[in-house]
């Protein structure tokens, strides 16, 4: 086999050639010569010739330019990518949205806005909000992923305010402020229940658009709780027991102060203006989401004065007060819609 080889590359093909021109000339010098080689081959001017042939194709086969593959020698252009790129956009925008459509703005959003995400929320956090985002994008579309964005983007904010000064009186929110799965859960749950009642059609289209004034209802109440909580502890003078109005420190679970009434209300009122201005509401159900969401606050912090961090109540966290304070919000905002509407107003 080794052989074989050898004589196969092209520096044994001048080597062969050299042994025929000398035996050739052999031939015509020294006839006798010749003639010990003829008796191992009986006709050495018909092999002579073959080999002369083979020796022909073989360099006639290695002197053949090398053709490169296509994929090594050709050159992308922008217009090879107009077609994908293309085809992303009409995902983007499908409408309605579809599952793919919203998986894969999730991952996009998700992966350009990773720095502001990791601020804001710890990594199991991040997944629990890819799914709620998933969950939004399928039911609401754009606009109602971008009303949970302008959630997050100012309840993070809020939660950062003075951070130092909440950590050294031992108020702050843990690990910096940055959200676990639980209060993602807990802050969507009531959000994510009227998704899935839009996805999947309950009570048809008179129903479909309760369903969306309940979830935009149910974070406005969120956004507002989360406002005034974060902003009454770092700028409350004075924070009262909401059952009793005794003065109470800052953080006390029930306790609310001016400063972060007045601060909550204005968060309710921008992000319910957000969802009329990328018209998931309209300005009547804008309202009805402020009102909404300052009634359930209030319910949320008489259940905090009144039950939280009591002897039996172990099981009513942060995280399981927030759904009962969402749900209200959602609740409660429907409610005023269908009597607004029965009333003619």
């Amino acid at each position: 086999m080794a052989l074989t080889l050898a004589l196969l590359t092209p520096s044994s093909f001048s080597f062969s050639t050299s042994i025929s021109n000398s035996l050739t000339q052999q031939q015509q010098h020294n006839p006798k010569k010749l003639a010990f080689f003829s008796a191992f081959d009986p006709n050495p001017n018909q092999n002579f010739n073959k080999n002369s042939q083979i020796h022909h194709n073989l360099s006639h086969f290695y002197n053949k330019p090398t053709k490169m593959p296509q994929f090594l020698t050709a050159k992308s252009s922008p217009t090879d990518l107009v077609a994908p790129l293309s085809g992303a956009i009409n995902l983007v925008q499908s409408n309605p949205a579809t599952w793919q459509s919203a998986i894969f703005s999730n991952v996009v959003i998700f992966v350009l806005g990773s720095p502001i995400l990791v601020s804001g929320l710890s990594l199991s956090g991040i997944v629990a909000a890819f799914l709620l985002g998933t969950l939004t994008w399928r039911s609401f579309g754009s606009p109602g992923f971008l009303l949970v964005a302008t959630y997050f983007v100012i309840g993070t904010a809020a939660t950062k305010v003075k951070m130092a000064q909440k950590e050294a009186q031992g108020v702050a929110e843990k690990r910096k402020g940055r959200r676990g799965p639980g209060s993602v859960i807990g802050s969507s749950a009531a959000g994510c229940v009227c998704a899935l009642l839009s996805i999947y059609g309950i009570g048809g289209k008179a129903l479909s658009q309760l369903w969306q004034l309940g979830f935009v209802a149910s974070f406005c109440t969120k956004l507002s709780d989360t406002v005034s909580s974060e902003i009454g502890k770092a700028y409350g003078r004075t924070t009262y027991l909401v059952t009793t109005f005794k003065i109470v420190p800052r953080g006390t679970e029930g306790a609310v102060s001016v400063e972060g009434t007045i601060a909550g209300l204005l968060a309710s009122i921008l992000l319910a203006f957000v969802g009329y201005l990328i018209r998931q509401i309209n300005l009547t159900e804008a309202v009805i989401c402020i009102l909404a969401s300052q009634i359930a606050n209030l319910g949320e912090s008489v259940i905090g004065a009144l039950f939280q961090d009591k002897e039996g109540f172990q099981w009513l966290n942060n995280d399981v007060v927030n759904v009962i304070n969402i749900s209200m919000g959602s609740i409660l905002a429907v409610l005023l819609q269908q009597v607004l509407l029965r009333s003619g107003l």
